[in-house]
């Protein structure tokens, strides 16, 4: 049987366009997107999604693969990867920003170590809520939500030179103001109870200034933060849930309602 060089390039097509869509989600997206997660094993987890996805997909364009279309489609679907996958990565960073401010106004900001994700020195409150907020989105499935969504979007968003257009890249930069109104959201009890301990030190401190409040107003200051820190922890799968929705929410309006709840 004879195999023509078209079909060779059809079948190449037809793994290299979505490879390019998968790679850019899973070298974006959370956990697998860390800097902790080897290249080689990123590679292979997208090699491996494109071997599974591939044959059940829709058709590809007819384009040839070595044209300067097929290298536009190549970069669009990259950039619909990376879309999707950076917005887990805004979701992530809703609740390193809410530990940041906890941490600041809790005294417990000196407290910092590198974030083995980005590589970049954040206060270890951050860090904690980093891994309670992984630890939830692997629970709820959420890394096997991203793949099923994206995999869905080869429907409602075919493959071609196209891609999203400009209204969609403004949403994902919009909704960057959702996350710093969510991370105050999560953070606001405890910047507000620590603003009436500080209040209550200053009056204290007028009242009475023999008692020299302030020299125990750090040590207690970090004392009731951690307990704040505590009571606070309650709500986090309840912040984590709201924020979650909005991504999913975002996720399949980029992708035109590719939605996998």
């Amino acid at each position: 049987m004879e195999i023509l060089s078209a079909d060779i390039m059809t079948f190449m097509a037809s793994y290299i366009w979505p490879f390019a869509r998968l790679s850019g989600m899973v070298m974006v997206m959370i956990v697998s997107g860390a800097k902790t997660t080897p290249t080689i094993i990123r590679l292979f987890y997208c090699f491996a999604l494109t071997v599974m996805v591939a044959p059940v997909l829709p058709p590809m364009p007819n384009v040839d693969l070595f044209s300067l279309s097929s290298f536009m489609i190549i970069l669009q679907q990259s950039l619909i990867g990376i879309a999707i996958g950076f917005v887990t990565v805004m979701l992530i960073q809703t609740f390193v920003l809410a530990g940041q401010i906890i941490a600041m106004q809790t005294s417990l900001g000196f407290a910092s170590m590198a974030d083995p994700a980005s590589g970049q020195m954040s206060p270890v409150i951050g860090q904690i809520y980093i891994l309670l907020g992984t630890l939830v989105y692997l629970s709820v499935n959420g890394h096997l939500f991203m793949i099923e969504t994206v995999v869905k979007s080869f429907e409602t968003l075919p493959v071609s030179a196209s891609g999203l257009v400009a209204i969609q890249y403004y949403e994902i930069a919009g909704w960057m103001s959702v996350m710093f109104a969510a991370a105050l959201s999560m953070s606001l009890s405890a910047v507000v109870a620590m603003l009436v301990i500080n209040f209550s030190f200053g009056v204290m401190t007028k009242a009475a200034p023999q008692l020299n409040v302030f020299s125990l107003g750090f040590a207690v200051g970090m004392v009731a933060g951690l307990f704040i820190i505590y009571l606070s922890l309650k709500s986090f799968v309840f912040h984590f849930d709201a924020q979650w929705q909005r991504a999913g929410e975002l996720i399949c309006s980029l992708l035109n309602n590719a939605c996998a709840y």
